[in-house]
C-alpha cells in the first residue's frame, strides 16, 4: 500500500479518524521487520492485527518454479507468523489483542495449479490455532476468515477464462461471485468484543462453497 495518499487514508480520514500509512514489501523479510518496529514504535498499541497481505502464482506443480515456491510462502506464510510473533509479545504483555489472518478456500482443499499458494493457506490454519493454543488464555484471540471466491486481483485470472468462471459460479450457492466488501461483517465481528470467547477457529465467507 502507499504510505501515504492512499483510498484508504482518504476514507478513514473523512470519517475524522486518524490514518498513518506505512508502506512494506512482504516478500522482503527485512522489510517485515521493519514494519513491525514501525508498528510497536507508533506510541498506541495495535489492537487489532488483520493479516490480509497475500500472492500468489500460477503454474502447474512439475513447472512450478522454486523462486515461486520460495516468494508465495514469504508472503502469504512466513511473512505473516513474523510480523504476528513481534506484534503478539506486546498483545501478551497489554493481556489483549485480536489477530485475523486471511486463509482460503485452499486451505481446505488442494486447488489446481496453485501449489505453493495452498500449501501456504493451509498453513495460515495451522498457525491460527498454534497461536490461539497459545495465546487464548493471556486474553489475545487469534482467528482466521476464508475467503471464498472474491473478484480481486489474485482471482482475476479465474474470473476472465470463460469456463473456470463458469464452472466456479455453478457452484456457489449464493449464485454470484463475492465482493471484498462481503468479508466485512467477518472482520468486524472478529475484531470487536462481540468474539471475545472466539478462538482458533477458521470462518468461511464463501457464498456456501464449501457446503455444496
Amino acid at each position: 500500500m502507499e504510505a501515504e495518499g492512499s483510498v484508504l487514508e482518504q476514507r478513514v480520514r473523512a470519517c475524522g479518524r486518524a490514518f498513518t500509512g506505512l508502506a512494506a514489501d512482504f516478500a522482503n523479510p527485512e522489510d517485515v521487520r521493519r514494519l513491525a518496529a514501525q508498528l510497536n514504535d507508533l506510541g498506541k498499541p495495535v489492537d487489532v492485527l488483520v493479516n490480509n497481505a497475500g500472492t500468489i502464482a500460477r503454474a502447474p506443480a512439475a513447472e512450478h518454479t522454486d523462486e515461486d515456491w520460495d516468494r508465495v510462502l514469504q508472503v502469504d506464510l512466513t511473512s505473516q507468523f513474523v510480523l504476528t510473533r513481534e506484534i503478539g509479545r506486546s498483545m501478551i504483555a497489554r493481556g489483549s489483542g485480536k489477530v485475523i489472518f486471511t486463509a482460503s478456500m485452499l486451505s481446505f482443499q488442494g486447488g489446481i495449479n496453485v501449489p505453493g499458494y495452498t500449501a501456504a493457506k493451509s498453513g495460515l490454519v495451522g498457525l491460527t490455532k498454534a497461536l490461539s493454543n497459545e495465546w487464548a488464555s493471556k486474553g489475545v484471540n487469534v482467528n482466521a476468515i476464508a475467503p471464498g471466491y472474491i473478484a480481486t486481483d489474485n482471482t482475476q485470472a479465474l474470473y476472465d477464462d470463460p469456463d473456470r468462471h463458469r464452472s466456479i459460479l455453478e457452484r456457489i450457492p449464493a449464485g454470484r461471485w463475492g465482493q471484498p466488501s462481503d468479508l466485512a461483517g467477518a472482520t468486524v465481528f472478529l475484531a470487536s468484543a462481540a468474539s471475545d470467547y472466539v478462538n482458533g477457529i477458521v470462518l468461511p465467507v464463501d457464498g456456501g462453497w464449501l457446503g455444496r
